[in-house]
């Protein structure tokens, strides 16, 4: 039996909002004496950005908060990543019809909002846009912590 578990976190360009999603997750994994559990990526729904590193301020954000920055280049979501990923986590509601494209409808049961994992669902807004970084860092932290105590729970029950 496998117990790997696979994220892909997915936004615009994945310059701020997936790499900081991949990077805390990682680190709450780490934190939480499981990184051999979890298979944890990023990418993007645009191709604005492919091959950019984080953008310098998402990457000082998590630097302020001991958060370790991965190395990281942007890519686009494929088709594949559907198959090989059980969760395909985006930002908000405007990626849906961008990855529903790309990886067909009938995988879309797979995708879900990152803040759909808490008790206050709603869209993170794009930092790259709204200068937000630590507002964006505290949503993406509250949604990672609560997507991992979905995981831990759905073990325990078996799901």
């Amino acid at each position: 039996m496998n117990n790997m578990t696979r994220v892909l976190f997915i936004c615009h360009g994945n310059i701020c909002r997936s790499p900081m999603a991949q990077m805390i997750l990682t680190e709450l994994v780490r934190q939480d004496k499981r990184p051999d559990q979890f298979e944890i990526d990023s990418c993007a729904t645009s191709r604005e950005e492919i091959g950019n590193p984080i953008y310098p301020p998402a990457k000082r954000v998590l630097e302020r908060h001991s958060i370790p920055v991965l190395h990281h280049r942007a890519r686009q979501i494929t088709r594949k990543d559907a198959e090989d990923y059980d969760y395909l986590i985006y930002m908000e509601r405007y990626h849906e019809s961008d990855i529903r494209r790309v990886i067909g409808a009938e995988k879309m049961g797979k995708a879900c909002r990152l803040l759909d994992f808490t008790q206050n669902p709603r869209d993170i807004e794009d930092p790259w846009y709204t200068g937000e970084f630590e507002k964006a860092f505290s949503e993406i932290y509250e949604g990672c912590r609560a997507f991992l105590e979905t995981v831990k729970k759905n073990e325990t029950e078996g799901k």
